[in-house]
């Protein structure tokens, strides 16, 4: 799975990391061309953290290969580490130094040359909006501000690559779109990223999204790709009332291919526009008051349901 046309700066071939009997990454392949924001996109438990880390260079892989930068991810971890940013889910500075402190000591770790660190540590107080910050004390940060100074010290040493593992966990939304404007600088600049999220919001900012599930890739492709070819026949928006029972009526109807809540509505997949009128007649005959329903565009979220839907049928089928 290699995008065409520019060099691969990350590179996964059948990668599979087993703890026990338990596989937590199931013979996943892809690419990441140089410059891409890539996404991978699950739910919690879903091999995400563990390809990021495989890819660190942290952990060893039980089979298949990758490579970073053109660094082996096994053979040579170390070269991976040196070249790339990496930012985990736990906030890893130091809360007891002041910002500009933590930006000099991942300065010292990372090995940037002393003559270099001060301009280093100027653009990160600047990409970051902490200049009028740099003197205080990191725990006295709001979760938002953390992040933005973790990204800058992941940044100190000017990686190519960079790694985010779940960066907007427990902030708040606001924050999360001033860190996906600072990612998004980072790449027009020339870095690649890869970026785990379970935000299905996040993966609409990705150049390409990649769908993890029980440790399987179930879907690669951008999102706009995504919402045209993963959603198989027609999305209705249906809002009745009371919900549940719409949804528990549908869910058991033949014309439903699919049915999930989707905020006061509920998203259902029917073969074509035509069946509307049997929808509404289903809920009616049962006491359910329908308000409306309408064709609608599938959202990334409505695409998710489908393929995890269609994941777990075929797994049913193959333990059958």
């Amino acid at each position: 799975m290699r995008a065409p046309g520019r060099a691969q700066a990350v590179v996964v071939e059948d990668l599979v990391k087993q703890f026990g009997a338990f596989t937590a990454v199931d013979h996943i392949s892809f690419s990441i061309p140089a410059g891409e924001v890539f996404g991978l996109l699950g739910p919690n438990g879903a091999g995400k953290s563990t390809t990021i880390r495989m890819l660190c260079g942290i952990i060893t892989p039980t089979s298949g290969r990758g490579s970073v930068g053109g660094f082996d991810i096994v053979t040579q971890s170390e070269s991976v580490k040196a070249h790339i940013g990496y930012m985990s889910q736990r906030f890893s500075l130091y809360e007891d130094l002041t910002v500009q402190e933590n930006i000099e000591f991942y300065g010292s770790i990372y090995g940037v040359p002393p003559a270099r660190l001060p301009e280093r540590k100027r653009w990160i107080l600047g990409m970051a909006n902490l200049t009028d910050r740099a003197a205080g004390l990191t725990r006295e940060l709001s979760g938002g501000w953390k992040q933005r100074l973790a990204l800058g010290c992941a940044l100190v040493h000017e990686p190519r690559i960079l790694f985010l593992d779940e960066p907007t966990a427990g902030v708040d939304p606001a924050s999360r779109r001033s860190f996906w404007d600072l990612i998004h600088t980072v790449a027009g600049q020339g870095a690649t990223v890869l970026v785990t999220t379970h935000h299905l919001d996040e993966a609409e900012h990705c150049d390409r999204v990649g769908l993890v599930y029980a440790g399987k890739l179930i879907a690669l492709a951008s999102p706009a790709e995504l919402k045209r070819c993963y959603v198989a026949g027609t999305l209705l928006e249906v809002r009745a009332e009371p919900l549940m029972a719409a949804l528990d009526l549908l869910s058991r109807h033949p014309a439903a291919k699919e049915v999930a809540v989707f905020g006061a509505a509920l998203h259902v997949v029917v073969d074509a526009v035509g069946q509307t009128q049997e929808i509404a007649r289903v809920l009616a005959e049962n006491g359910v008051t329908v308000a409306g329903i309408s064709p609608v565009l599938p959202s990334l979220e409505d695409v998710f349901v489908a393929l995890i839907g269609e994941a777990d049928r075929a797994q049913s089928r193959q333990a059958g």
